[in-house]
């Protein structure tokens, strides 16, 4: 690997100013959650530097209100809005068999967090499903027009929350150990940065770079499951009354850094926090990526599980 990436930017800026000077006219981008929390911010600041972008959401109405506003906001009136259930793989099919030309920027950003007990029709376990699955699932069936863009950019949005488990190969689905919120959320997050690590590995040749991130600490609809003793419990757990919360601006910096940033061109396989690279193995409560979740032989066996599970 060549050397740790560092950019002028931290915790605190915002996604607007990582993308200030960059162009995006000409280029068309997806992203999924479009409609709330970080995915509003990220699809705002891709609009706003010129890019087609389409709100890839579960609902319709809030995806229409969403690209109103971004419209609003930055006089970008191509701002689309597409039906899409991470947790459906027949919605995930037909939002990529529906897709026409080619693709520049896709933005896994949707999620489920630290939810109680859920499963597909299919029996997975619904974080999994919706995190990992969904996306993998979409991003192999827009393998074709990430291809046709050339220098193509997969976002892989995950969390610090994957220093709470690796991907458990022997019992993903929790269907024979108790199943618990957070460790089910934390492999979830690690198979976001698998993702991009063998994502790259195997698209590198037709231009297509995949990265992963820890967009930081926000407030948002994802923490829904999450009462508000466990968030002050998190909270002094990693520093207390000087952890501060992102805006959802500051939130979506470091996504939209990974979809835009010159420094990044070429580079993949890679997890980033507070708009810099993060440093393997060392871990705090926050910051950091733990070596499990770029090693590339897990990278190699997740890519076919999933393959062979949603080939089933």
């Amino acid at each position: 690997m060549t050397d740790r990436i560092t950019t002028p930017f931290n915790a605190e800026s915002t996604a607007a100013e990582v993308i200030a000077g960059i162009d995006l006219a000409g280029r068309r981008a997806i992203v999924t959650g479009g409609a709330s929390g970080i995915g509003i911010e990220t699809s705002r600041a891709l609009a706003g530097a010129g890019a087609e972008v389409t709100l890839a959401v579960r609902n319709l109405d809030a995806g229409e209100r969403t690209a109103a506003d971004i419209t609003a906001s930055t006089g970008n009136k191509r701002v689309l809005v597409a039906p899409l259930d991470l947790a459906e793989q027949s919605s995930v099919a037909a939002f990529a068999a529906g897709w026409e030309g080619p693709l520049h920027i896709l933005v896994n950003n949707a999620g489920i967090m630290a939810s109680p007990l859920m499963r597909t029709p299919q029996g997975w376990e619904m974080q999994f499903a919706t995190n990992h699955l969904g996306h993998f699932a979409l991003a192999t069936g827009l393998h074709r027009a990430l291809a046709a863009a050339g220098g193509a950019r997969v976002v892989s949005v995950s969390s610090s929350a994957h220093h709470r488990s690796p991907v458990v190969f022997d019992d993903i689905h929790f269907e024979r150990r108790p199943y618990e919120p957070w460790p089910a959320y934390g492999q979830s997050k690690t198979a976001n940065v698998l993702f991009a690590v063998e994502a790259t590995r195997r698209w590198a040749g037709d231009g297509i770079t995949a990265n992963a991130l820890m967009p930081g600490g926000i407030r948002t609809a994802l923490q829904r499951y999450v009462s508000d003793e466990e968030l002050e419990q998190m909270r002094a757990a990693a520093g207390g009354a000087a952890l501060k919360w992102k805006t959802p601006e500051q939130g979506a910096a470091t996504s939209v850094l990974v979809a835009t940033s010159p420094l990044l061109d070429g580079i993949g396989g890679r997890y980033f926090e507070d708009c810099n690279e993060a440093e393997a193995g060392k871990l705090s409560a926050r910051n950091g990526v733990a070596a499990y979740a770029l090693d590339p032989e897990a990278a190699a066996r997740l890519w076919q599980v999933s393959v062979t599970t949603l080939t089933r």
